[in-house]
């Protein structure tokens, strides 16, 4: 019996995911456990599993394409098996698809022996013609010979997208390719590609051509799902909150110390291990700015569940690490480097990413001396971290030494937030990074 693979959910807030590579192949045979497919969603690239075994006797969405969760994907089956029976899930998009048979004697002769259309193929099958009510209809309001029609369903069925390719006669057009040639007045049946898509490329090549103007080459690149998420978020963050900020300097010697002489013990600790444990000492004594802002009320927060935010190919997520303040510098920096590894490497489960209630952002790393950063909702405040600077300090007013210096940003929701309570919690992180003893 054919089965029917669906666009799986990872995560509460999953929508939709893009099939970025099928790993088994149609004829070829899938088995439960086993990798089936590349998936993005709005957090991270993973590998799908199959969940049947059997051989894959239709992909129903391409790799690159765009699914909303729980919506057919492929149909795994026996060999040979006879899926027509599944039409209504072939055609993707939930609506119910009839086949109609219509036999040849029916159609006029006239229409049998009308000069075939560029690009279209006459049907094999002189006996029977198989096509969907919709696509019956889409054909009649297009003028298209049905029989000029190639069918790419179970059994050469003609279905509506085959009709629609028909018409276009022309390689697929990409939507963004679409969008430029309207917007430069360009019919799309104009435009050749090079190969089975027009891409911008082949729009600006020929509106290039037509206006005799050279201009250097562009390459676009689709937004992923998760550069769509972090867009979304980044938009609501700055749209529905009333973001505003503070900076000081922090004299990060004792960073340092710490770290030199946890390095002469075989021992590695970053910068920001230890900024992790001192921001978590500082929420804890400023609850407001561990809170978050919802319709019943602000809801503060008895926890640190602090978010790291870690660059990735083409994006950027926030894994958390839970119960920070309840972690020695040791536990944080195991967590951290464990969280990062799967973070880059794709590994990342749904329960690594969700839950935080404050964030920090260095990137110090990238030679940046400070910076301001965009609030990661619920949310009620975000630490950005630059780069550590030796530079020269005055000291007693008259007297001058080198110390290396860090500059802080924090950013917060001025909802939640009153600017005095937001400066007393920058401050107090100060004192605790310039005199870590205090949390320890």
């Amino acid at each position: 019996m054919a089965n029917i693979v669906i666009m799986p959910k990872q995560g509460l807030q999953m929508k939709e995911g893009t099939i970025m590579k099928w790993l088994v192949k149609e004829g070829d045979k899938a088995v439960e456990g086993k990798p089936l497919f590349e998936m993005e969603t709005d957090k991270l690239t993973i590998v799908i599993d199959s969940t049947f075994t059997g051989v894959m006797l239709k992909i129903i969405k391409g790799e690159g394409e765009v699914v909303p969760i729980t919506q057919p994907i492929a149909v795994i089956g026996e060999a040979g098996e006879d899926i027509s029976d599944l039409t209504d899930e072939l055609g993707g998009d939930g609506n119910k698809e009839t086949e109609v048979e219509i036999k040849a004697d029916d159609l006029k002769k006239e229409d049998k022996v009308k000069k075939q259309e560029p690009g279209t193929t006459v049907n094999k099958d002189s006996d029977r013609i198989f096509i969907s009510p919709r696509a019956k209809k889409l054909a009649s309001e297009y003028n298209i010979e049905i029989q000029n029609i190639q069918g790419t369903g179970p059994n050469g069925r003609i279905m509506e997208k085959d009709v629609v390719d028909a018409k276009n006669n022309s390689p697929k057009i990409t939507a963004t390719a679409r969008k430029m040639a309207d917007d430069l007045g360009i019919d799309e049946k104009d435009i050749k590609g090079k190969g089975r898509r027009i891409y911008t490329r082949d729009v600006a090549r020929m509106a290039n051509s037509s206006q005799d103007v050279t201009k250097s080459d562009e390459r676009v690149i689709p937004i992923t799902s998760m550069r769509k998420v972090v867009a979304e978020r980044m938009c609501q963050s700055q749209r529905e909150m009333a973001q505003t900020n503070h900076k000081i300097k922090v004299d990060a010697s004792e960073l340092v110390r710490i770290r030199e002489a946890n390095k002469k013990q075989g021992i590695k600790t970053s910068y920001n291990d230890i900024i992790v444990k001192m921001v978590s000492k500082g929420l804890m004594e400023f609850p407001m700015m561990n809170s978050s802002w919802t319709e019943e009320g602000i809801v503060q927060k008895e926890y640190v569940n602090m978010g790291i935010a870690v660059a990735i190919e083409n994006g950027l997520i926030v894994p958390v690490i839970k119960d920070a303040d309840l972690l020695s510098i040791e536990q944080i920096r195991d967590k951290s480097s464990e969280l990062i590894e799967k973070a880059q490497s794709g590994g990342l489960e749904s329960m690594d990413y969700t839950g935080g209630t404050f964030t920090i952002s260095n990137l110090g790393m990238f030679d940046i001396d400070e910076f301001v950063a965009i609030i990661n909702p619920p949310e009620a405040g975000i630490l950005a971290v630059g780069k550590m600077e030796y530079v020269p300090v005055v000291k007693n007013k008259t007297d001058i030494e080198i110390k290396p210096i860090i500059k802080l940003t924090l950013s917060y929701d001025h909802r939640i937030v009153d600017g005095a309570d937001a400066a007393k919690f920058l401050s107090r992180v100060k004192q605790l990074i310039e005199n870590p003893y205090l949390a320890l």
